[in-house]
């Protein structure tokens, strides 16, 4: 996938663009039936599929403090898009200045003269310009005016739920992490560097791998089942997120224990993927409760690891 960096760049770039606009955190279900819709478009007008999104999102610069918990990084979410099988991604450093283009300016200067789109595929409620002011009628009345089409997907459902990222971000709050990747089809995941604990998961037979987690949607504490990747190697693993209540700790911390794994990682970033929650992180009485509880969390985790092994979450 070739990546542009402003809309100044692409000009003249694509041939006969089919492209979709918007911010895709998570990448999830919905987004990738509308760029799969993308590349049937392109592939009807014999030209290329292409994606403009923007960076940093657009409520972190307009209404910093209603910008939401991301459900991936910016560098994730590219390599999202690239697996879906898209040619190019435009993204727009979003500023102020670029906030108060008119919805006519957005599709006259960007859509038009820059990027030279033929086709225009959104969800069936974009809106766009400043101030959200232009809809879906607008962009028609455009399209005619400047000689691209317009088609609107409608939204996806897993389960009877309609798929967005606001509705995995809120699956991911309260746990429901199962309920999210099906949103996703995939396993929600984060990636962070690998620091110095208390090591204290040594002294009581299960080493961790403490990660430093990043700013993004968090799950609730409590201990989940989890697969690592580490240097591309993948290995199942059982994670508690929270503070360590048992030995009078505050400080939110992501430990993994994985299994059938013994390398020094420190430094280094590895990915957890969150595959199901199994209870919310508890005190316990002493460390000899702890070990019991974690002995009986690894073998649940183990079981539910086999059991879904093969299992594709893309359908």
């Amino acid at each position: 996938m070739e990546v542009f960096h402003g809309i100044q760049a692409v000009r003249g770039r694509l041939k006969r663009p089919a492209i979709t606009i918007g911010n895709f955190d998570g990448v999830h279900k919905g987004h990738q039936a509308l760029f799969e819709k993308v590349r049937q478009w392109a592939g009807k007008l014999e030209g290329q599929s292409a994606v403009v999104t923007f960076d940093p999102h657009p409520l972190e610069v307009v209404s910093p403090q209603n910008a939401p918990a991301f459900i991936t990084s910016h560098r994730l979410k590219m390599e999202l898009i690239a697996n879906c099988g898209i040619d190019a991604t435009i993204v727009i450093p979003f500023n102020h200045i670029f906030s108060r283009m008119s919805a006519r300016e957005f599709v006259q200067i960007a859509l038009v003269e820059n990027i030279g789109a033929k086709a225009v595929i959104v969800g069936y409620d974009y809106r766009f310009g400043h101030s959200r002011e232009g809809d879906i009628a607008f962009l028609r009345q455009l399209g005619g005016e400047y000689g691209f089409e317009v088609e609107t997907v409608t939204g996806i459902k897993v389960s009877d739920t309609v798929v967005s990222s606001t509705a995995i971000r809120q699956m991911i709050a309260q746990g429901q992490i199962r309920e999210a990747n099906k949103l996703l089809g995939r396993f929600f995941e984060v990636s962070g560097e690998v620091i110095t604990g208390q090591k204290r998961g040594i002294r009581l037979g299960f080493p961790t791998a403490n990660i430093r987690m990043p700013i993004m949607a968090c799950p609730p504490k409590g201990v989940y089942v989890v697969e690592a990747e580490v240097e591309g190697k993948r290995y199942g693993g059982a994670a508690n997120l929270g503070v360590n209540p048992t030995f009078g700790h505050t400080k939110l911390a992501l430990e993994a224990h994985l299994f059938d794994f013994n390398q020094d990682i420190y430094g280094k970033t590895i990915t957890i993927r969150f595959i199901e929650r199994l209870r919310e992180e508890k005190r316990f009485s002493g460390p000899e409760e702890l070990i019991a509880q974690i002995a009986k969390d690894v073998a649940r985790a183990k079981k539910i690891l086999e059991d879904i092994k093969g299992l594709d979450l893309s359908r």
